[in-house]
């Protein structure tokens, strides 16, 4: 199967990029290289890109995507929290920009032995970099009703939570759950008919909760923005693209915490925290995709993307 993927907020992802043709660039979730493609376009042979991307498969379509791009493109499988160690062992201090699209891609929801998507019979699988051993049937089978119920309220949103980890837990004592399927089914049991007959597919908010936790997606972006935003070079900038409010969240706050991380209180007349600020938020407020867009990628409906500048 081909690795397609239309990438979301493209033309506004490059532009926030202020790309500069002999820059050093990053992807931090590489995918198919959409938005590679088009930074490495505006790159000349002075120019850097290392891509970054933990799932295998997504790498070497990468790869052959930007192969025109050989002499002045990196690929490295791995997380993009490992962005420090990357970095040094191809002897670049800072760069100029860097790209994360922190959606599942959608080679991988279509992927059906991926396990990601609700829509097909599949194992329980859903890992980002399949070299890891915990999978969705681990947390599904695993995890007590309290840690199921909690990831189900704080990660898909979901006002049945308590229910869906009840009836969770009621299930696997009669055998393990092992399936796209049969996961699909007890949501579907757990959420009232006239809830259903409104909503989208009631098991969409349970499996993107379920996504996130096997991946660390949250842990592993709050720890990185430090780090990414103190490796840019002045007018460095970050752009980042989210699809879920707690992931738009912490980037949010750790892009003002960057431009104004005095922690004095409010009554102080001057500042002696020492705290100095980073760079500067460009985006006041987050750039979402266009009708148009939304029309032709349904996918790219609750994207948001930020963008920070280094100073």
């Amino acid at each position: 199967m081909s690795f397609k993927h239309i990438s979301v907020l493209l033309n506004e992802t490059v532009e926030g990029l202020n790309i500069k043709p002999d820059g050093v660039y990053v992807d931090g979730t590489l995918g198919g290289g959409g938005h590679a493609y088009e930074v490495c376009k505006r790159l000349s042979d002075k120019g850097r890109f290392i891509g970054i991307d933990q799932d295998g498969d997504a790498l070497e379509a990468a790869k052959e995507r930007l192969s025109e791009f050989s002499d002045i493109t990196s690929f490295v499988r791995s997380n993009y929290s490992e962005i420090d160690t990357i970095l040094n062992d191809l002897g670049i201090d800072k760069v100029d920009g860097i790209v994360l699209d922190l959606g599942v891609s959608s080679y991988q929801l279509d992927t059906i032995e991926r396990g990601f998507s609700y829509k097909e019979d599949a194992p329980l699988d859903m890992r980002m970099d399949s070299r890891q051993t915990k999978t969705a049937a681990t947390v599904v089978n695993e995890y007590s009703e309290f840690d199921l119920y909690r990831i189900i309220r704080d990660y898909g949103e979901d006002k049945f939570a308590k229910n869906i980890a009840k009836h969770i837990v009621a299930e696997r004592e009669k055998g393990a759950i092992t399936t796209t399927k049969q996961l699909s089914d007890i949501i579907r049991a757990s959420i009232p008919m006239k809830v259903q007959a409104k909503g989208g597919h009631p098991a969409k908010k349970t499996f993107q909760a379920i996504r996130i936790e096997v991946n660390r997606e949250l842990e592993v972006l709050n720890k990185s923005i430090d780090t990414m935003i103190d490796r840019l070079n002045e007018g460095g900038r970050l752009c980042i693209i989210t699809f879920h409010s707690l992931e738009d969240r912490i980037v949010k706050t750790k892009f003002k915490n960057n431009e104004n991380p005095c922690t004095c209180p409010p009554d102080f007349p001057v500042c002696v925290c020492g705290n100095k600020p980073k760079g500067k938020v460009i985006t006041r407020k987050p750039i979402v995709p266009s009708d148009e867009e939304i029309e032709n990628n349904k996918r790219s409906k609750s994207s948001k993307l930020r963008i920070f500048e280094h100073i």
